[in-house]
This record gives structure tokens, sequence and C-alpha cells, in this order.
């Protein structure tokens, strides 16, 4: 008689363990932000390249720093949402002078006029 209350108890458990492990991967989706699953922090540290040209108007932009922005530009509220994080404050951003650098590398898709807050890309 001990035998059945054993595996009872041994699919009982595995029964449980397997709709939390599923409720996990099924029932609790990420909350996806303007970046899609991409953590916005570390989409702020690809502009590293873009720093000095985001301090000043009159900066040169570099080869690499309009590669990133280029890439940057299929994603305008992705762009948008990194310009005001800490990683971007960190390095040096200002946000208003950051959208001007798709301009200032000539990229031909570039959304102008769209609005960034209280910015509008040039």
């Amino acid at each position: 008689m001990e035998t059945p209350v054993k595996y009872t108890f041994v699919i009982t458990f595995l029964v449980s363990i397997t709709i939390a492990g599923l409720n996990g991967v099924i029932g609790n989706r990420p909350n996806l932000g303007p970046c899609g699953k991409h953590d916005v922090e570390k989409e702020a540290e690809k502009l590293e390249p873009c720093s000095a040209a985001a301090q000043q108007l009159t900066a040169p932009v570099s080869a690499e720093c309009c590669t990133v922005m280029t890439k940057k530009m299929h994603n305008p509220p992705c762009f948008c949402a990194v310009l005001f994080t800490q990683t971007a404050r960190n390095i040096g951003l200002v946000p208003e002078i950051a959208v001007s650098i798709p301009q200032r590398c000539n990229v031909a898709d570039r959304p102008a006029n769209y609005k960034c807050g209280g910015i509008t890309f040039h």
C-alpha cells in the first residue's frame, strides 16, 4: 500500500513543477519597451562613439558614430528612449544635440521632424 502513495506523491510533485515551469515561460511575457527585447541602457552604450558629437554641434562626427546612427534610425522610438537614459548622461550625450547627428551624418532615412519628448529631430 505504501508504493501507490509514493507514486501518487511523485506524480503530483512532477505535475506541479511542470505547471509552474510552463507558467513562467508562457504566462509571464516580458514587458517590451521601445527597443523591443533589447535593454535600453545597453542600447545607449552603443552610442559611445557619438559622445563628442553629441556634446557640441560643431564637433566632427566620426564614421563609426554615423554607422551606429544609421542603425539607430531604423527605430526612432528606441533612439529617443536611449537619449534619456542614465548611460547616455554618463557618456555625456546632450539629447538636444544628439538628435542633430543623423542629419550631420546625412542619414537618408532619418525621421525628420520626429518628436522626441520636447525635442524635434533635424
